[in-house]
């Protein structure tokens, strides 16, 4: 069933429906702002989204149950086109997107000025994975180091991709407890005066992907380390393994590490760059460390950045950390050690190009002409699916499944909205693939 809030409809705000919904509705909230209203959804398979641009729930310092903006407590929920701020609560931990249902997809939504932005997982949630694509994090925290851009707690996967978080206020860019973190082709910067903690920050261990990411930390960043891994427990299920693939990582302060991490860490860093001052890891490295194709430089202006002074760290063709990169194989569970795409900021995304010499850091300096995925992204979720997906994807675009060996599996036509079936294929590694006017993008998925 098909819900409509807004000016001129029967319900005006996205709290008189919260309770009306049922399992698998949607709920299509007109762009506009509604200032101080929150809700619980607790209906399953839910799809709740802005239509024409933002829907803004401003929700001036008020919080369902003194927890979110929003808390969701049904599994399967998608939200996108949602913008939340200004959330607060006494225990100093309200937060956009209070998630304590069972699987959770956020696309395309802006949080700011919350006390954190994304608040996840608890343990009566589990198994769960989340899934946050195309969303920016600014200015949440609290200031006391406890709260955070994004918390995501205790689930089974997180996977975040193509996201810009930035300057937060005193808590870590992004802080996940996920056994297994899939953390691909985003910004975090703390830029001039943002005075965030970590940029990446691991705490529990388990296996953690972290692939052609730019971390930048600025001049008030409030520690010493940029990626801090199993530094509170290595409870999570192992094995605790850390990658770390073409990254570009900037540290504008004079002291510090590019990575903290537990002595008992799996640590494989591929192709990064690594600009400015500070230790590569802090104290010591690893017993289990796999190193190359990384370049470390402290002065800036020797890397051969586009402009640093803007942020934007692709490099020249003279740079040194062209053709540097060394193909970093598969993880220990058979995960391709890959870049294939590369951050569009903001929060947009491009195809890597591919080619016989790699260079170190998040941009490739060579052409592509695949089609890049800015204003028009198309999505696939869940993933990891299991007995279907669904992909959003241009009308008229042709798409493709193919496995592991290039085999050809389904074909089918875009309207939109599309789904394909996938009881029949067995678990493993897949390409969802999609061709427009003559270019064409890929995007992995993985069937459990």
């Amino acid at each position: 069933m098909q819900w409509h809030v807004g000016p001129g409809q029967p319900y005006t705000a996205p709290s008189q429906v919260s309770g009306l919904v049922g399992n698998g509705d949607t709920v299509n909230i007109a762009a506009g702002t509604y200032p101080s209203d929150v809700a619980r959804w607790q209906a399953n398979d839910l799809l709740l989204r802005g239509i024409g641009g933002m829907a803004h729930l401003e929700s001036n310092g008020n919080a369902w149950g003194e927890k979110g903006i929003w808390v969701i407590q049904g599994d399967r929920t998608t939200v996108e086109w949602i913008e939340f701020s200004e959330c607060s609560i006494p225990d100093q931990n309200g937060a956009g997107i209070r998630q304590e249902g069972h699987h959770l997809t956020v696309l395309h939504c802006y949080f700011h000025n919350n006390e954190n932005g994304i608040l996840a997982g608890t343990p009566n949630a589990m198994p769960s994975n989340i899934t946050i694509e195309h969303c920016e994090f600014a200015h949440n925290g609290f200031g006391d180091g406890f709260s955070h851009n994004l918390y995501i707690n205790y689930t089974d996967t997180l996977w975040f991709r193509y996201n810009y978080s930035h300057q937060t206020n005193v808590g870590h860019e992004l802080k996940s407890r996920a056994n297994v973190n899939f953390i691909e082709y985003n910004r975090f910067s703390n830029e001039q005066n943002g005075s965030a903690s970590r940029e990446i920050d691991l705490p529990d261990g388990g296996q953690a992907y972290v692939i052609g990411n730019v971390l930048q930390q600025g001049l008030q960043g409030q520690n010493s380390n940029m990626i801090g891994y199993g530094l509170e427990s290595m409870s999570n299920p192992g094995p605790h393994e850390l990658y770390a693939i073409n990254n570009t990582l900037v540290n504008e302060r004079t002291v510090g590490s590019f990575f903290s991490m537990n002595s008992g860490t799996v640590f494989k860093a591929y192709n990064n760059i690594l600009a400015g001052q500070g230790q590569f890891v802090a104290n010591f490295f690893p017993l289990q460390t796999d190193t190359a194709g990384n370049l470390k430089q402290p002065v800036f202006a020797l890397i051969g950045f586009a402009d640093p002074n803007n942020y934007n760290y692709r490099i020249t063709d003279d740079s040194p950390a062209h053709n540097i990169g060394i193909p970093a194989g598969l993880s220990s569970s058979g995960y391709p050690l890959v870049a294939w795409d590369e951050y569009v900021h903001p929060t947009g995304r491009t195809v890597r190009c591919q080619h016989a010499l790699l260079d170190a850091g998040a941009f490739e300096t060579c052409t592509t002409d695949a089609l890049v995925l800015v204003d028009h992204p198309w999505m696939i979720w869940p993933n990891p699916a299991h007995d279907r997906v669904n992909i959003n994807a241009l009308a008229g675009a042709k798409i493709v499944l193919i496995d592991a060996q290039g085999r050809l599996l389904r074909t089918m036509q875009s309207t939109g909205m599309n789904t394909i079936e996938l009881l029949d294929l067995a678990s493993g590694i897949y390409v969802l693939r999609v061709e427009h006017d003559g270019a064409r993008t890929d995007e992995k998925l993985i069937i459990e």
